[in-house]
């Protein structure tokens, strides 16, 4: 199975959703050596791919589409491999597809040897047991929900940490959706739907 870090994955999933397949732009806080740690590690697990290009397009500083530029000054793109596509559990629609502007040219990267393992259906996030976070899906699963305050007691997380964690971990990582009603005598009551 291919391990994915929560930036790698927001990333191929970007670029798995662009008709051009192009890894640019990147997420805008990633910038300068990060951004080529990340790209980097993509690059050599063969998850995405530089592709050269006819135009002579320079690359930016903000990294809008131009990764890099090559010596005779044609620009380089990055754009997701099939096996990318596989790692983030999407079937390749038509892998003869090849990016918009692309040219046969070899890029200046050295072919990858040997085959990418990739698992093309990755297990869907569980948080563990026994953590502030399973407490709080604990709450929000119990009949009658669970007030923010109600969480900030159990939890001794702070009213905007609690919020947070809907809509960070709870339904960006793990696809849960929280509900909300207002509940007379209690105020407003979070939950979410029992297994």
């Amino acid at each position: 199975m291919t391990k994915l870090s929560d930036t790698q994955a927001v990333i191929l999933s970007a670029a798995a959703q662009r008709e051009d397949r192009n890894v640019l732009p990147l997420p805008g806080s990633l910038r300068g050596g990060a951004a080529a740690k990340v790209v980097g590690a993509l690059l050599s697990r063969g998850l995405i791919a530089e592709t050269t290009t006819d135009s002579q397009t320079k690359a930016d500083a903000a990294l809008n589409r131009i990764w890099r530029n090559v010596d005779d000054g044609r620009a380089i793109l990055l754009h997701i491999t099939d096996a990318g596509i596989a790692a983030i559990g999407v079937e390749p629609e038509d892998s003869d597809i090849a990016p918009a502007g692309a040219t046969d040219a070899p890029s200046e990267q050295p072919a990858q040897e040997g085959p990418v393992e990739t698992d093309p259906a990755p297990k869907a996030r569980t948080p563990r047991t026994g953590t502030k976070q399973a407490k709080l899906i604990e709450m929000l699963r119990a009949d009658g929900g669970a007030t923010i305050d109600e969480i900030v007691a159990e939890t001794g997380w702070q009213p905007h940490t609690v919020r947070g964690a809907f809509a960070g971990a709870l339904k960006k990582k793990l696809g849960l959706e929280v509900t909300s009603e207002k509940v007379e005598g209690r105020g407003r009551v979070y939950s979410l739907p029992s297994d």
